[in-house]
């Protein structure tokens, strides 16, 4: 009688197990599916600027170096841009920016040769020397093609892709580590 009474018992830990193992499995599908839906995204996944979608095209305009020559965006190169489009004189405001830009520059480390730093119209002073840094002429279409340019809280700074489109946008006031760490992921793809 006693191995009769038993066999149900371990019928019953079996099927426990089984539907254990069911929940687990469905479960963290389910789980899994409502976070992607709802819209979560782990913390090393989002961008520290703001997406652009749909992204600005600037591949038609073909920007012009303070100097005169063309500025070829060339997807082939794989170079990424941080495009700076002041309205006009911005004194302190811009060497500040200058400043950030070039530190964040030089913190890319070996994959600093990939970014240009790309300033639209009168380079601060003190920004001349900075080796990444490509002063363009100012062109009213480029800059008038940039979503969000005339930001009355200050300067917006821009990223753009290998391609020529503007994929993200730091407000006024950003925090240059969040631009830096933006541009370590992306340098990454290729």
């Amino acid at each position: 009688m006693n191995a009769v009474s038993q066999a149900p018992q371990g019928r019953n830990r079996g099927r426990w197990t089984l539907v254990a193992l069911f929940a687990l499995f469905f479960g963290s599908m389910a789980l899994a599916g409502l976070l992607r839906f709802s819209g979560w995204q782990p913390q090393g996944q989002r961008n520290h600027g703001q997406m652009l979608a749909p992204p600005a095209d600037l591949r038609q305009l073909a920007p012009t170096l303070a100097d005169g020559s063309a500025y070829a965006w060339e997807p082939a190169e794989r170079r990424w841009r941080v495009l700076v489009a002041p309205a006009g004189e911005c004194a302190a405001a811009c060497v500040t920016l200058s400043q950030d830009l070039h530190k964040v520059w030089q913190l890319l480390g070996h994959n600093a040769d990939n970014v240009d730093i790309l300033w639209l119209g009168t380079v601060p002073a003190s920004a001349a020397g900075m080796p990444a840094l490509r002063p363009l002429s100012p062109q009213p279409a480029l800059r008038a093609s940039l979503p969000g340019v005339d930001d009355p809280a200050g300067l917006p700074v821009y990223v753009v892709d290998p391609n020529g489109f503007v994929i993200l946008r730091y407000a006024p006031g950003f925090d240059p580590a969040g631009l830096r760490a933006d541009l370590a992921k992306l340098l990454k793809l290729k």
